[in-house]
């Protein structure tokens, strides 16, 4: 059942809650209006995040004006960077399920008519939006907008150089002024960080698949335009509870495609695929990872965003944002126009007129960067549940590799053999156990990846793992191994040396070992003990699914 402030705030049963609502200084006036909750992600301790408080109140002005009661209330998020490269990271991922509960707690004991989700970072933005299609009510994402990119040697730069910087500063390539100077320089202020990262493309996809209003992907956090489309976000919401259009009316099979297609385009974050199986899963939608090789095949990538180039969110905003690339898509029949979205309109009417404005940061459907998408999932003996890679990402020379494996069972191993200058050119680096499961909660590994990059190894040794890697990633970074090892997959039974054969194109990844061999190892292998004993990681392990089907909850 749907919930409807009426429970809360109607009849002469209702009076003891209504006498909590006069006790925070609620007007009897206010009561008699939709009760619309704000759901704020503001902290002080993620960037993307640190002005929301000021969103938050754009939306709620929003909210007032189109005649409705907004009520704030909060949700937690974690932030990658600071997070990135030690135990923080393993509550990242699973903190989305945290976020997923915690607003559908908030809305159902509540009895909130609709909702503003004001979100902006990696997993608080499908965190919230799994919420509101497992509940289907009204709802609207309003993001807090990427931030600028920084400027380090007259270059503009954003997070993904930072970490190459350490990694150039161990290889002797820079020295300590040149890593403090990116230290200072390289993020100049709020926002979610300034590249096709996990948070943009999340940003950016909730546009494409409906769920927010044009522009919420790629308005910068410090734009007087963000706070316009705050405004119209709360007006916005008033439309859809007034005419009782729920989340899974605009989050539906058709729109889920719609933002494939659009992640393809852009070339957004290999996470994209994990939170788009997710939120299908909360949607009732049946999603499987066969579908994002489809779409790939037609849908050409049109965006080189950093990391993948030298363009950044505030460059595709100049070009035309979001509806540009949409109206590029819709042009070539890739897209479906008709799609109601959250505007109260649909797609085709939303992007009517929008147009390419910087060929550098978007191109043209018969002048795209490669003819197909910008996300290839593998199989093979090794992965025969799938794989991810953001291909868009992959220097062309590592889309056909064949090294041996260099062996590690945590991240940290294979980050201390990478410092220490143990990895050389051909290498496979593999590291598992660090799964949803093995983990636990699938860590995010940008410090190897930007370690390779930066030590100008990207283009010569790939990196194969059951845990998953930052949208700031380059290289042959393929993630999402599943089935992982801690739940007994063949990546578990990969010894040091084994030949490891890649070919992106052709969507496969082996080992080039024997079945027979396998099997034999399989008969000698034992599963480690878990990582984490205790506290909810320990119950979130038990709990959570394989990355090929999102890593939800059972």
């Amino acid at each position: 059942m749907l919930p409807n402030s009426d429970n809360v705030t109607k009849g002469v049963h209702r009076a003891p809650n209504r006498s909590l609502f006069y006790a925070m200084g609620y007007t009897k006036e206010e009561l008699e209006r939709p009760l619309i909750g704000v759901v704020n992600a503001h902290s002080e301790i993620v960037p993307g995040h640190f002005h929301l408080d000021k969103i938050a109140e754009a939306v709620k002005a929003g909210i007032r004006m189109a005649g409705g009661t907004p009520i704030e209330v909060p949700s937690i998020g974690v932030c990658d960077g600071i997070a990135m490269g030690h135990v923080g990271m393993k509550y990242s991922l699973a903190s989305r399920e945290l976020i997923a509960d915690s607003v559908e707690t908030m809305t159902m004991a509540h009895q909130l008519d609709g909702l503003v989700l004001i979100p902006n970072c990696d997993k608080i933005v499908p965190g919230m939006v799994m919420a509101a299609v497992r509940m289907d009510v009204p709802a609207v994402v309003c993001s807090g907008g990427p931030m600028m990119a920084g400027k380090v040697n007259k270059e503009e730069v954003s997070l993904s150089k930072m970490f190459e910087a350490v990694g150039a500063y161990k290889a002797g390539l820079i020295d300590e002024c040149g890593l403090t100077d990116f230290e200072q320089n390289c993020c100049p202020g709020c926002g979610s960080c300034a590249g096709m990262y996990t948070a943009n493309s999340m940003n950016c996809l909730c546009e494409a698949i409906g769920i927010a209003l044009p522009g919420n992907g790629t308005i910068p956090a410090v734009s007087n335009k963000r706070m316009i489309l705050a405004k119209h976000a709360g007006m916005a919401i008033m439309n859809l509870v007034e005419k009782g259009i729920g989340a899974r009316t605009i989050i539906n099979e058709k729109s889920i495609q719609n933002a494939i297609a659009c992640d393809m385009a852009l070339g957004c974050s290999s996470n994209s695929v994990l939170h788009l199986l997710a939120i299908s899963h909360e949607a009732g939608v049946e999603l499987d990872l066969d579908i994002f090789n489809k779409i790939s095949a037609k849908v050409p990538n049109l965006c080189h965003l950093a990391p993948a180039g030298p363009t950044h969110m505030q460059d595709l905003n100049e070009a035309g944002g979001i509806p540009a690339v949409q109206n590029e898509l819709l042009k070539a029949g890739l897209i479906d126009g008709s799609l109601l979205t959250v505007t109260g309109k649909s797609v085709e009417e939303n992007i009517q007129g929008a147009t390419i404005k910087d060929e550098e940061a978007i191109r043209e459907v018969s002048n795209p960067y490669s003819e197909t998408g910008g996300i290839q999932i593998l199989w093979g003996n090794i992965a025969k549940d799938g794989c991810v890679v953001k291909r868009s990402a992959v220097a062309k020379e590592m889309l056909k590799h064949v090294g041996p494996a260099r062996v590690f069972d945590s991240e940290d191993e294979a980050i201390e053999a990478i410092y220490a200058g143990k990895i050389v050119d051909g290498d496979v680096v593999v590291i598992r156990y660090e799964g949803p499961k093995g983990g636990p909660g699938m860590r995010e590994m940008l410090n190897p990846t930007s370690a390779l990059a930066g030590m100008k190894l990207d283009k010569t040794v790939a990196l194969i793992t059951d845990g998953r890697f930052s949208g700031a990633s380059r290289g042959a970074s393929i993630g999402h191994v599943s089935p992982e090892a801690a739940s007994g997959g063949e990546i578990g039974l990969i010894q040091e040396g084994d030949r490891i054969e890649i070919d992106i194109p052709a969507a496969k990844i082996n080992v080039k070992v024997s079945d027979e061999e396998l099997l034999e190892r399989r008969k000698q292998h034992k599963l480690p003990e878990p990582k984490v004993k205790t506290g909810w990681l320990s119950r979130y392990a038990r709990l959570v699914t394989g990355a090929n089907t999102g890593a939800v909850l059972k």
